[in-house]
């Protein structure tokens, strides 16, 4: 009963914090300063890469160059460039790191007392209660593809789930209806269908007109070379080609990636978000407000790992077209915020804060344990939390979880399946006494299962209610 009471008003405490704090102009304001002032530091980053390489931030390649280029196109992956001096901008830990030092000048340092992890700011975050009425219905679902395709089906016992599922899902594909794929989202998609339902819960029917968008990038990367470029080649060599899971598909995503940061469409995602694109003059140019344009085109610098946003849905559609589409929506819905300084609920900062009380909440012995040995859980877990936990699930166990992000339109599940891979090695945690014993119990989560793990932390809550 104490353990329900203690997290329950830790957070009702931080939300109460966070109303009052984004009430005043003045925490906007900070928050804004933050965010600019990493934005100015990755561009600092890239310029002095540029200059160190002595290379420009852009250029056209000339007539020869387009030609080997296009000759290359289907197999970008075998290009002998020398990307060894190439390195990445920044990585996840160095963004937490940002968020770990954030202090509100504006805090009542009396009140501060109240934060004890390592994100002092107090955010608006939904507790475990709020949680399991948002995901309500994933908690209570008996019958869900994630956890046993073999059983009965849930209409027609004669049959499988899995063929029943598919009978059903055939149907919806014809039906063409967003709100009802994202139904059937909610109970797990058929896996031959999920490219198909993927599409209609995003709103996507890919036509001649997005195919000859996606030729005009195209021919963008062939006219000019980009700095940004050759950082997301080395990207891919770092994560992709050195996964079993998807090194087979390195041309397919050079080709994606390469046409992303071209594309000014992405730009549209500044509208509703506290970042903005970082800004460069032409060479020759001074730089003044008609002269500035983004950089690179799409305004996005890439974080080592950015390449994980993509390389899943390789494994869905064989179509770069659909592909790029695809992975364009879900970048601009739901990724972009993971990189970003915002108060928005599923920002960074907002699933980072979530763990941590989610943590003392559900895990409270556990939590103390790592207090009393000064170990960091948060560090472990944010990673696969900005990534979308891409690369560190399997495939088909990385689908389930995306199901659901589309199905309830939220990334806060993400911080519930952390505190659920969390509470399945809680034994061999409380055994380790260092941060490097920590890492080494959490270094490899590819065997868990995702559907039985988020049902089972949604209903700890539930089984609490029963202890009190």
């Amino acid at each position: 009963m104490l353990r329900h009471e203690l997290g329950t008003n830790i957070t009702a405490i931080v939300n109460r914090l966070a109303s009052e704090l984004q009430n005043t102009p003045f925490y906007a304001d900070f928050l804004a300063d933050v965010q600019s002032s990493w934005e100015r530091r990755l561009v600092k980053c890239v310029n002095s890469m540029a200059a160190e390489l002595n290379v420009p931030l852009a250029r056209r390649r000339t007539k020869q160059e387009r030609e080997d280029f296009a000759d290359h196109w289907a197999d970008l992956s075998t290009d002998e460039s020398d990307l060894s001096m190439i390195r990445p901008v920044y990585a996840p830990k160095d963004f937490l790191e940002v968020l770990a030092t954030l202090h509100n000048p504006n805090y009542d340092e009396t009140i501060e007392e109240n934060l004890w992890g390592s994100i002092q700011l107090p955010l608006k975050v939904n507790d475990i209660k709020g949680l399991v009425e948002l995901y309500g219905e994933l908690a209570t679902c008996c019958k869900h593809t994630g956890l046993d395709e073999m059983v009965a089906g849930e209409y027609k016992p004669s049959m499988t789930l899995a063929e029943e599922r598919l009978i059903i899902g055939q149907k919806v594909v014809e039906r063409n209806h967003g709100p009802l794929s994202r139904e059937l989202c909610k109970t797990g998609c058929p896996a031959s269908l999920r490219g198909s339902l993927w599409h209609q819960v995003l709103g996507l029917e890919i036509t001649d007109k997005h195919c000859k968008y996606m030729d005009e990038l195209v021919q963008a990367v062939m006219q000019h070379e980009l700095l940004v470029d050759k950082l997301i080649m080395k990207d891919i060599q770092l994560t992709a080609s050195n996964d079993d899971q998807y090194f087979v598909f390195e041309d397919i995503l050079f080709q994606v990636l390469l046409c992303f940061f071209r594309d000014t469409e992405v730009l549209s995602h500044f509208e509703h978000s506290s970042a903005s694109p970082p800004l460069a003059a032409a060479r020759g140019n001074t730089p003044s407000p008609d002269t500035l344009v983004a950089y690179p085109p799409c305004g996005v610098i890439p974080f080592h790992g950015f390449t994980m946003y993509a390389a899943p849905l390789s494994c869905l559609y064989e179509d770069p077209v659909h592909l790029y589409f695809t992975f364009r929506e879900m970048y601009c819905r739901y990724w972009y915020r993971l990189h970003i300084v915002t108060s928005h609920p599923q920002g960074a900062a907002a699933l980072a804060l979530q763990f941590e009380l989610l943590l003392q909440s559900c895990e409270t012995r556990l939590w103390q344990h790592c207090a009393s040995m000064n170990i960091q859980l948060l560090p472990i877990v944010f990673k696969w939390m900005v990534r979308g936990f891409s690369g560190y699930l399997i495939p088909d166990q990385l689908f389930h979880l995306w199901d659901v992000v589309l199905a309830w339109e939220s990334v806060e599940i993400l911080p519930v399946l952390a505190l659920a891979i969390i509470s399945f090695r809680r034994e061999n945690l409380m055994d380790v006494t260092s941060q490097q014993g920590a890492e080494a119990v959490l270094a490899d989560i590819t065997a868990i299962r995702v559907i039985p793990l988020l049902k089972l932390a949604l209903a700890a809550d539930r089984g609490r209610e029963r202890e009190t």
